[in-house]
């Protein structure tokens, strides 16, 4: 009971945002944007700034590189026995291998594991942002509707989001002991701690404009069941040979469990790679995390 009570806060700033949206129609694109564009790297200058940088943080990234390569080499395993063409496969991809470990994985982190726990979750969300930049836009342009454009350049992509530069401004000013101030810092603070919540209403105004018509039910079962149960395991198993503490690993896993993440639909309808499907398994994988993760949380604590 514990465990759904750690849920119940994260859906609740969730359903301000569905119930937003579904009673006064806002226009989510601006809110989105300033989440993204104007918040996110304030948090995340923060985490770099004041935490003290380790070999913690090349093991997390090396983990979601190898979590990424090895759920897509599945994936693409499983779509060559079902024959699926590269729409299909595309889809398949961006609804099970893309994690929400931010406005998501982050808060529950904060939640679970506090504080310590809390950096590890916004360095995962930056290093994240960075694989769903190139990597998830790859995937979803080569799905798209002709299966010919593949982006030339992903990483246009990556230099437009600041989140990115925040993160590297926080590493410099650690790295050379440079003092912002406190007055700066009271600025920063402020608009770090009201970023989490923001962009979980955001994804609950996501939520709110997915439609579940035409499920198509077995590829989207196949995709829940390797998001929510499949992609943990290979996460566990990732984590046995690294050199950090449990706490860290139990982060990891954690992250590997979250739902699909919203980003992942934007990108489909940006390419037309059956967004359909890709925000069905958004939905659906959000709501079945309400099971599956107080489940793995008592298995990791």
């Amino acid at each position: 009971m514990s465990f759904i009570n750690v849920l119940i806060p994260i859906f609740g700033v969730f359903a301000i945002g569905f119930i937003g949206m579904k009673f006064f129609k806002l226009d989510i694109k601006p809110i989105s944007t300033m989440a993204l564009y104007l918040m996110s790297p304030f948090l995340a200058f923060r985490t770099f700034y004041q935490n003290d940088l380790n070999m913690d943080y090349l093991y997390l990234g090396t983990f979601l590189i190898l979590l990424c390569i090895i759920s897509i080499g599945i994936c693409y395993l499983v779509a060559y026995f079902k024959k699926w063409n590269s729409a299909n496969t595309s889809s398949f991809v961006l609804a099970s291998v893309f994690m929400n470990n931010g406005n998501y994985g982050t808060p529950l982190v904060l939640l679970v594991f506090g504080e310590p726990g809390f950096h590890y979750a916004v360095i995962l969300m930056v290093l994240q942002q960075l694989i769903m930049c190139t990597i998830g836009i790859y995937v979803a342009a080569k799905g798209g509707a002709d299966g010919k454009e593949v982006m030339a350049s992903p990483m246009k992509e990556v230099i437009k989001v600041p989140i990115v530069y925040g993160a590297i401004l926080g590493i410099i000013f650690n790295l050379f002991h440079f003092d912002i101030g406190s007055e700066v810092m009271t600025a920063v603070n402020m608009v770090s701690d009201a970023t989490i919540p923001t962009i979980m209403i955001v994804l609950g105004m996501q939520l709110a404009t997915i439609s579940l018509k035409k499920l198509e039910i077995g590829k989207l079962s196949t995709a829940l069941v390797f998001k929510l149960a499949i992609a943990p395991v290979i996460a566990y198993l990732i984590t046995i040979p690294l050199p950090v503490d449990e706490m860290v690993k139990d982060i990891l896993i954690l992250m590997a469990a979250m739902p699909t993440a919203a980003n992942t639909t934007m990108y489909a309808l940006q390419f037309d790679a059956k967004p359909g499907f890709v925000s069905s398994a958004t939905l659906t994988s959000t709501l079945l995390s309400i099971i599956t993760l107080p489940v793995l949380l008592a298995i990791l604590l």
